[in-house]
């Protein structure tokens, strides 16, 4: 009587360890997707700006989202404006999200990155790096940036980096 107990109760703990082992890794997987997403909100922005699409925009931001970039505040058609207006004097530029680093709590994210990319113009192009971050909330089972942050690398703390 008391072995069967024991087998019960081993049983028991077994089964028990076993279920928490599959929900801890359907909750790694679930954080592995909504980082995922966040990165492709951020990388959507981008898309956005690349074509001046402000409808794209829009798609990944809150109404009232702002950016601080280059000192200013802009609003999503704000920045879209500048952007568009860089375009048409003739720059071009490439963005990529690189070492992104993700944090989730609950609805909220934040993610911080560096933008490494370019700008091209008539004089030819310059490889450029931004330091970025951006606050997310999850809406409607959506990841939707509220807030942005981009401070440019200078070039010659970049050039004199790797010395």
């Amino acid at each position: 009587m008391k072995s069967r107990i024991l087998v019960r109760l081993a049983t028991l703990a077994f089964a028990l360890t076993l279920s928490a082992s599959f929900s801890n890794a359907r909750a790694q997987r679930a954080l592995k997707a909504d980082q995922t997403q966040i990165v492709d909100t951020v990388k959507t922005v981008f898309a956005a700006a690349l074509t001046d699409d402000i409808t794209l925009l829009n798609t990944v931001i809150v109404p009232d989202f702002y950016i601080y970039d280059g000192g200013t505040r802009f609003s999503g058609d704000g920045i879209m404006a500048l952007i568009k207006a860089q375009h048409a004097a003739g720059k071009r530029f490439e963005w990529n999200v690189t070492e992104p680093d993700v944090h989730i709590s609950g609805n909220t994210a934040w993610i911080a990155y560096v933008n490494s990319g370019s700008i091209s113009d008539a004089s030819g192009t310059t490889n450029q790096k931004w330091l970025e971050s951006a606050f997310l909330e999850k809406q409607a089972g959506v990841w939707k940036i509220v807030f942005m942050h981009s401070t440019r690398v200078p070039v010659a703390v970049e050039r004199n980096r790797g010395k």
